[in-house]
């Protein structure tokens, strides 16, 4: 579950100008939705937008796992007893969800889904897990035992009771789809975020670039930096909402899966790249590995930038971001 601390800016100038920009806010896939589009009238917006809505529900029903009829549930379903043939596009989203784990050595997973649900972040839990428990409610997880074959175009999970969940990249594989689908029907600009995975491409009827605002989650009150998007996705990742607190550890709803025990010392961590998904999977990953490791990792990836806030409130950026440039 990903928190929204990004703010898009649409600063629009309606008067003399040829085009409009049409925003709809909506409440899909559990979340947040919103599809801003450029267009020459409303009601070529609203064929864009509705496009936009048709696109995310036909993808739902393909790889979410709260969905019984879906290919992922299908998958979920027959996990140590038989691989199942999927769709390309389900199967190509899975394969680089694997390469992603591979890139993030386990702190990216789409099998978390198979932990068992020990950690409570609604207030009610007043004492840690066990040792023992922690370590039992990750058995089932491990992206090695994802099997592919190309060949067959199948998914086999090789343990039985284990399963895949798209959370963590799904949001963003719908944004870019979005934006395909649209600019290959003639939306030649739009934001669309889908509960803090943005995917912008084009500019604002004014000429403007898109621009979005990343607010410290320990001071929400603050825009601390704004960035212009040029054909480029953010994501960002956030436990500043749900956690728990013992022994004075402040303990993120953001698990690792390899270990059972949540994140700690980050607070947001907001990724930049051309693909919302990869910004998606990757703002997972950083959250887990921890600031230095996460830093690290990004710096020697091209094309990748991130911002993480840790749980002091200090803020810090990979190499290619100068914050002091984007102060807002």
């Amino acid at each position: 579950m990903k928190n929204l601390v990004l703010i898009a800016f649409a600063l629009f100038s309606f008067s003399a100008l040829a085009q409009i920009a049409h925003k709809r806010k909506l409440y899909m896939l559990g979340s947040p939705f919103e599809v801003t589009v450029v267009a020459k009238d409303t009601m070529m917006a609203n064929e864009y937008i509705n496009l936009a809505v048709a696109e995310t529900k036909r993808i739902e029903n393909l790889i979410s796992d709260w969905i019984p009829s879906t290919q992922i549930s299908e998958v979920n379903k027959n996990a140590g007893i038989k691989p199942v043939k999927v769709n390309q596009e389900v199967f190509d989203l899975v394969e680089r969800a694997l390469k992603i784990s591979q890139i993030t050595k386990g702190a990216f997973d789409i099998s978390y889904a198979s932990m068992d649900k020990i950690w409570k972040f609604d207030g009610s839990m007043k004492t840690m897990p066990s040792a023992e428990a922690i370590k039992k409610s990750v058995e089932k997880i491990g992206f090695k035992n994802v099997i592919l074959n190309s060949k067959t175009q199948t998914i086999f999970l090789k343990i039985n009771g284990m399963k895949l969940g798209l959370g963590g990249i799904g949001q963003g594989f719908i944004a870019d789809k979005i934006k395909e689908l649209l600019f290959s029907k003639g939306c030649t600009s739009g934001l669309v975020n889908v509960s803090g995975d943005i995917n912008a491409w084009g500019k604002q009827p004014d000429g403007k670039l898109w621009t979005i605002g990343i607010i410290n989650p320990l001071n929400k009150n603050k825009v601390f930096a704004t960035f212009p998007l040029e054909d480029n996705a953010v994501e960002t990742s956030g436990s500043y909402e749900k956690y728990v607190i013992f022994n004075g550890i402040r303990y993120s709803h953001i698990i690792d899966p390899r270990t059972g025990y949540p994140a700690t010392g980050i607070v947001s961590v907001s990724v930049f790249a051309k693909q919302t998904e990869i910004a998606d999977a990757m703002a997972t990953g950083i959250f887990v590995m921890g600031v230095e490791v996460g830093l690290d990792l990004i710096n020697q990836i091209k094309g990748i930038e991130c911002i993480i806030v840790d749980d002091r409130g200090k803020i810090h950026s990979s190499k290619g971001i100068d914050i002091k440039n984007y102060n807002k």
